[in-house]
Order: C-alpha cells, then structure tokens, then sequence
C-alpha cells in the first residue's frame, strides 16, 4: 500500500522512512500541533504510529477523525495508551483525554454507537479493529489497538 508513514509524539522515538511529528522540536522531527488540523491531505498515509500520545490531546472526535482523514482506504493506525482501567492514565499531569477499548466503539464501523452518536457528534471516522490486546505494565493496562480505515 503507497502512502506516507507518519510516528505522531515522536520525541522520544525517531523511526527511519517515517514523518516523525512532535509538538517538541527535536533532531529529525517535524514539528506539528495535532491538536489543530494536521498537515497532511486526505487519504495520504498508508500507516499512523501513535504510541503513547491520544491521551496527551483534548479533543478525542478531532484526532479520531484526523487520523481517518489522512489515512488511505484501508490504511492502519496502531495507537498503544494508558487505559482508565487503571492509574497510569490519570497520574500524568499532562493526560488531558482518558480512553479505554469502548472509548474506540464510538469510531467503528457497524457499532450501535457509532450508528446512533456519529452525525450529531461530528464523526466521521470510521475503523474496523484488526487487532487488539492489553498488556500489563507498572502504571497499570496498556492497551493497544489497529484500526484500519474504512472508507468509499
């Protein structure tokens, strides 16, 4: 699949043939506010790393919908955040949104809750989940996600 492969929150990992996207400067980072429109057109990334970084954003239905905007049909995002299922998505004085694995029903595809909240919500992505699993960590469950967007 052609497309872009973009690290969001980069900072502290830098990936070789990535557009590694941090809101800090750094060497080998693009510097981007994800919590404004991101730069990159629609449909223009075949891969998203966003590790460690959702929860350090306000406004869930803007990055949602941004990373199905830029990514192409049927590209990935795989996300890994803190869960609310324990501590460490509350301890970080600079988590400002707080997710867990229903947090992501409200942006799948053929969800009862996507199909009811999604238009008077303002979302427009839609994902399937293509793999999922919750690890275990000193802060309490990590979980990470794949999305692959689904699009016309």
């Amino acid at each position: 699949m052609l497309g872009l492969r973009i690290n969001l929150g980069a900072a502290d990992r830098v990936f070789a043939g990535f557009i590694n996207a941090d809101i800090t400067p750094g060497p080998d980072i693009t510097v981007v506010d994800l919590r404004q429109p991101w730069p990159w057109p629609d449909a223009s990334a075949a891969l998203v790393i966003a590790w460690d970084i959702i929860e350090h954003l306000p406004d869930k239905i803007h990055t949602m919908n941004e990373l199905w905007r830029v990514l192409v049909p049927g590209g990935t995002a795989e996300i890994i955040a803190p869960t609310t299922d324990g501590p460490g998505a509350f301890q970080d004085p600079q988590h400002c949104s707080y997710w867990n694995r229903r947090s992501f029903l409200y942006y799948t595809d053929g969800c009862p809750y996507r199909e009811r909240f999604a238009a008077s919500y303002g979302i427009t992505a839609k994902f399937r989940v293509t793999r999922e699993a919750m690890e275990n960590t000193m802060d309490g469950p990590k979980l990470t996600i794949v999305l692959e967007a689904v699009k016309p």
